[in-house]
Parts: structure tokens; C-alpha cells; sequence
């Protein structure tokens, strides 16, 4: 098998050329490493003429430590001494480089995993970065890595006006099915950056490729994200994060696990069969969360196994999910109302979604034909109008 070629193996493969003489700004994770798993920050380093000047953590932080919505401060990397800028910290503020933390560099790079889902932060991040380094005169390199859950194929609806947040900061659906480096080129172009902008891009990579056919190494891009399982059904499952139902955090299989302490496991794995959604089959399960929701109290529920990767619709499943927990109790379901994503005027599985338009049909007790009839629309005109954005086949 022929392994896929990461951007940051490109770039160091070429003697970093477009870096030489440059200070260097580096937007990293856990996640970039090369095939070795040797860390972006230690190669580009150790390249001839380059100056790496400083660290940028996304969400989670530089090493990946932080648990979700938990603000990381400025620091010095323990690793390499480098300076750490957060962008992620205690507000939407600090979500975006300050002039102050790009001052004296020249370009900033950024290579960190996604995994394919509009919730996902990374991507904001990166166009965050994108939009603050076009204003300071600062170039922009992605290393592109691959979309973990396959490129061609495309579930969700639009954001509606007024829903933008750090989970949709741009209108693209719940799975996009678009590398880093091909939502860089696209915002570049919406928004008319005047960015000098250079996506380093894959070499051996397939729309349709699963990423165990990759030969690269799969790495933790978050606390929560231990495999390509749970990023597989992350386009769906996601949506539990606006309820008070456990998603599993605090388990070893975040996501695949739903439940909450009032509901029947065995009832609700009855009402998802009866959907007979493609690729996917549930298990009745109690388990018992360690911290966050629910914490250390037994939840009824299930768990996701997947049967048919390429036929599973994870954001079909994740709103039939809902559906069912909620037709199970209406009375003890309930979705979230606190701040999320340092929004607290919208609830957050609008944000989620995209609009209030799947929250207000399982309350009103839809179908769940009905409720996918409300992002069909939505969903194939993205498909059509994305052709102009792919840079892979």
C-alpha cells in the first residue's frame, strides 16, 4: 500500500524552502507529527535558515491536554522553550491573534488534524488566524492532512443568519467532507484576503480513502477523540452536547455513548431499530460517566456500532438519537441552556445545528423523514456548489 504524504512531510522534504530566512509562527497540536511521529515544532526547528519564534495552541491547547471549553492560558512550551500563545482562552477575543503575538514574524503555519466536522474548532481557528495575519501583512502556509472520515461524501444542512458561532463560524454542513487546506482556499476567496496565502497539499490522497488506508498514524486531535471510530460519528453524536444527556465524556468511548440516568437503554435501542437508519446498529447500555454530565451516576442508554461505514449517516443518526431520547421522557429531556461556545443567547443546539429548525420539530413531536426534509435542500446545494472548492480527486 502506498502511504499518503502529509503536508508537513512535503514541506520538510523540500528543505522547507518557502520557510527559509523566515521567523515562523506555528499553530500545532498533538497531531503534527510526521509518519515517525516526529512533532512539526522539532522539525521545523532543526530546518536550515528557519527560525521557529513561537507556539499557537487551538482549542485544547499545544499538547492536546485541556478538556473541551476550558480556557488555556499563555505559557512557555516545557518542550522547546518557545513562547505559547493561547487561542483559546476565556472569551471569543481570545480566539484571534492579536497584532501583539504576530509582531516580528513573517509567515505562520498551521498544521493540525481535523476530523471533518463543522463543530470541530480547529478549521475557525485556523481561519481566525487567516483573517488576523491578512491585516498584519503575515503569510499563511496549512500543511493539509486528510479529512479522517472520507471526502466525498456530504450530511447537514446551512447556518442560518444570526447562528454563527465557534462551531459554524462559515456555512458548511454538520459533515463537509473538505481538507484544512480546501476550507483555507475557499474562505481566502469568499472573503477576498488579501492574504499570501500557500496550502502545502497531500500527496496520494483520495476523496473516498478511509484513514486507516492512509499509513499515517492516528493521534488524539483532543481529549475526547481517542479514535477514527469516534470521528466517525462525531457529525452526529456531536448534537448530544446540546442536551443534559451524557455524551459520554468521562468514558472510554466518548460519542458512541448516549444515556442519561432516567432513560431505558433497552426502550431506546427499540426506537432507533425501528428508524432502520443505514450502517448502524445500538446497543442497550449502562455506563457510568467520570466526570462531566452525569458524572459518576448510571445512565441508561446505548452505544453506536457502526456496521457500514460508508453507508452510516452520522447526522441523520445523531438527530434520531434526540428524537428518541426525547419521545422517551418529553417531561425529563432537556436541552442545554447554559453559555456554549461563549454564546449564551442562542441554545446550543441551534449553534449546533444551524438553526432552531431540528429542535423545534422534536419538540413538536416530528418524523424524523420530517425533520431530515429540513436540511435536504441545504445539503445538495453545498454538494454542487463545493466542486469548485476540491483540490483532490
Amino acid at each position: 500500500m502506498t502511504r499518503v504524504v502529509s503536508g508537513l512531510e512535503r514541506l520538510v522534504g523540500q528543505g522547507g524552502g518557502v520557510l527559509r530566512g523566515k521567523r515562523v509562527g506555528l499553530i500545532a497540536n498533538p497531531t503534527a507529527v510526521d509518519a515517525e511521529l516526529r512533532h512539526a515544532a522539532d522539525l521545523l526547528a532543526a530546518l536550515p535558515g528557519v527560525e521557529l519564534a513561537a507556539l499557537f495552541g487551538p482549542e485544547h491547547g499545544v499538547r492536546g491536554d485541556a478538556q473541551d471549553m476550558i480556557g488555556v492560558a499563555a505559557d512557555h512550551d516545557a518542550r522547546t522553550g518557545l513562547p505559547v500563545h493561547s487561542l483559546y482562552g476565556h472569551d471569543a477575543a481570545s480566539l484571534t491573534p492579536t497584532p501583539a503575538m504576530l509582531d516580528g514574524l513573517d509567515v505562520v503555519v498551521y498544521d493540525v488534524q481535523d476530523v471533518g466536522s463543522r463543530y470541530y474548532t480547529f478549521v475557525w481557528t485556523m481561519v481566525l488566524a487567516m483573517r488576523a495575519c491578512a491585516r498584519a501583512g503575515v503569510a499563511f502556509i496549512v500543511l493539509d492532512r486528510p479529512n479522517p472520515i472520507g471526502g466525498d461524501l456530504v450530511e447537514g444542512g446551512a447556518i442560518a443568519a444570526g447562528y454563527d458561532s465557534f462551531v459554524g463560524l462559515c456555512s458548511v454542513p454538520n459533515r463537509h467532507g473538505l481538507t484544512a487546506g480546501e476550507i483555507a482556499r475557499w474562505r481566502a476567496a469568499e472573503e477576498h484576503l488579501d492574504l499570501d496565502l500557500d496550502v502545502v497539499e497531500l500527496e496520494g490522497w483520495s476523496r473516498g480513502m478511509a484513514f486507516a488506508d492512509t499509513g499515517l498514524p492516528w493521534v488524539m486531535p483532543s481529549p475526547n477523540m481517542p479514535t477514527c471510530d469516534t470521528a466517525l460519528v462525531y457529525p452526529g453524536m456531536c448534537l448530544v452536547e446540546g442536551t443534559e444527556l451524557s455524551e459520554g465524556r468521562g468514558t472510554t468511548r466518548p460519542f458512541e455513548l448516549v444515556g442519561a440516568p432516567h432513560l431505558d437503554g433497552w426502550a431506546l435501542a427499540d426506537a432507533l431499530a425501528a428508524d432502520g437508519l443505514p450502517g448502524v446498529r445500538f446497543r442497550p447500555v449502562v455506563f457510568t460517566p467520570m466526570f462531566q454530565k452525569h458524572a459518576r451516576v448510571a445512565c441508561g442508554g446505548v452505544q453506536l456500532h457502526v456496521t457500514d461505514p460508508r453507508g452510516f449517516r452520522p447526522y441523520l443518526t445523531g438527530v434520531a438519537v434526540l428524537r428518541a431520547a426525547h419521545a422517551q421522557d418529553p417531561a425529563r429531556f432537556a436541552w442545554r441552556t447554559r453559555a456554549y461556545e461563549f454564546v449564551d443567547r442562542i441554545p446550543a443546539i441551534d449553534l449546533l445545528c444551524g438553526s432552531a429548525a431540528v429542535r423545534d420539530g422534536i419538540d413538536a413531536g416530528a418524523a424524523l423523514a420530517d425533520l431530515a426534509a429540513t436540511w435536504a435542500d441545504e445539503e445538495a446545494a453545498f454538494r454542487a456548489a463545493r466542486a469548485a472548492t476540491l483540490q483532490y480527486r
